[in-house]
């Protein structure tokens, strides 16, 4: 039988096809490497030296029908080879080339069969390491968005606005963590699921978060956060995946109405609601309703079921904000936390009253829970706009103008102040 048809490109186009196939690829090109040789930075060394073997061969050959068995058979050999040479001058290397020949000749008549179901276990297996409890929350999202997406360094430490070298540390401490306590690249029992799934969930939210807050680099790690969510639903479809899809779907579908022409914050209420992407809020009502049929779901889908109620709504006016504040009471059950009692103190502002709602604000900044957070300044500010409070207005915006992180937060805050003027 001939062998499969290979397709000859130019250098440049060549190049441009082997970039475009490492951003698709690399994540399981990666994942299996690392069940093949048990060490993620042998497996990342060897990844990148397949794709610069790539670069060389392929010119001559032409692209693989399937590149990615291509990729994971060069690499490993790759490996091999390095081991072996280090052998030479280190005898405890020995005993490790000789396992991983071994290794190598029972799979190297699988290379050109690894069934895609065999690569996605990879791929889950490779998630739940990055995103192991033992590990510093940092460390899990830094080496999530570089081992599991495929985000070089200097991305990340972008839109973390950290330098390189800081986000290099973290990723390289993780990996310490991962191989002093030998950690196993497994997906967890039964048992152990529930908690370890929540540690995956927290990354791909603060992953998101930080996308969704970021001034200059968001709407990639937003994407990144999304593109990781549908990994994990596909790769376990849980209905707190399904809940975290949908919260991070319906609020990114207000990307385009957030701000202005000249990146001004613009809140909700101003908001032009023809510029919400339908698509998205479509989709992220239907992932939130079949996690709330499913009885089994917990924080996030409740906070996305809050976002389907504002996604529902033609106006501020028109929601249903009693419903949002019934949601946030059952929040408040399985999550208790100073912020959610905020946004839910906005909630009965908007169908209580002003006053009621400014009560709640007031007692929450009495007991110092959320002195320090900008928001709570600001909220309470714009309650006591609305009541015709202007000093004590003024006086809020100026301690949340002062806390304010964000260039995008202290423009709206100083605009408000100005207004009051």
């Amino acid at each position: 039988m001939p062998p499969p048809p290979v397709l000859k490109q130019t250098t440049e186009q060549l190049s441009k096809t082997v970039e475009t196939i490492y951003r698709s690829e690399s994540g399981r090109v990666l994942a299996t490497l690392v069940r093949l040789l048990g060490d993620l930075d042998l497996a990342e060394e060897a990844m990148h030296e397949a794709f610069a073997a790539a670069l060389e061969s392929w010119p001559q050959t032409g692209i693989p029908e399937k590149p990615r068995p291509w990729l994971i058979s060069t690499a490993r050999f790759k490996a091999i080879d390095g081991m072996r040479r280090r052998a030479r001058f280190d005898r405890s290397q020995k005993d490790l080339a000789l396992h991983m020949e071994a290794r190598s000749t029972e799979a190297s008549l699988e290379d050109q069969q690894l069934a895609d179901e065999e690569i996605e276990d990879d791929r889950l297996r490779l998630i739940f390491t990055c995103c192991h409890p033992a590990l510093p929350p940092e460390g899990q999202v830094a080496l999530t968005l570089r081992e599991v997406c495929g985000l070089t360094t200097e991305e990340i430490a972008r839109a973390f606005l950290v330098t390189p070298a800081t986000l290099a540390q973290r990723i390289v401490r993780a990996k310490a963590v991962i191989r002093d306590k030998a950690i196993s690249y497994q997906v967890p029992g039964a048992q152990e699921l529930p908690a370890r799934l929540a540690a995956v969930l927290l990354v791909v939210y603060l992953i998101f978060n930080e996308g969704y807050s970021a001034e200059t680099t968001g709407a990639e790690l937003s994407r990144e956060a999304i593109r990781l969510g549908r990994l994990v639903l596909d790769l376990l479809p849980e209905p707190e995946v399904m809940g975290l899809l949908g919260l991070m779907l319906l609020q990114e579908s207000r990307r385009a109405a957030r701000t202005s022409g000249d990146g001004d914050l613009i809140l909700l209420e101003q908001q032009d609601r023809s510029l919400w992407n339908k698509d998205q809020i479509a989709e992220g009502i239907s992932l939130t309703e079949n996690a709330l049929r499913s009885r089994r779901f917990g924080a996030y889908t409740l906070q996305a079921a809050i976002a389907a109620v504002h996604a529902e709504s033609s106006s501020v006016a028109s929601t249903d904000w009693r419903q949002i504040t019934l949601l946030y009471d059952q929040l408040l059950r399985i999550q208790p936390s100073p912020v959610v009692e905020l946004n839910r103190a906005v909630a009965v502002a908007m169908c209580e009253g002003f006053e009621q709602g400014l009560r709640l604000i007031d007692d929450l900044l009495a007991h110092e829970q959320l002195s320090r957070y900008h928001l709570a300044h600001s909220a309470r500010a714009d309650l006591c706009r609305r009541l015709g409070r202007i000093p004590e207005a003024r006086a809020s915006y100026e301690k949340a103008l002062a806390l304010a992180p964000q260039e995008t937060d202290r423009r709206f805050l100083s605009r408000r102040l100005a207004e009051l003027e």
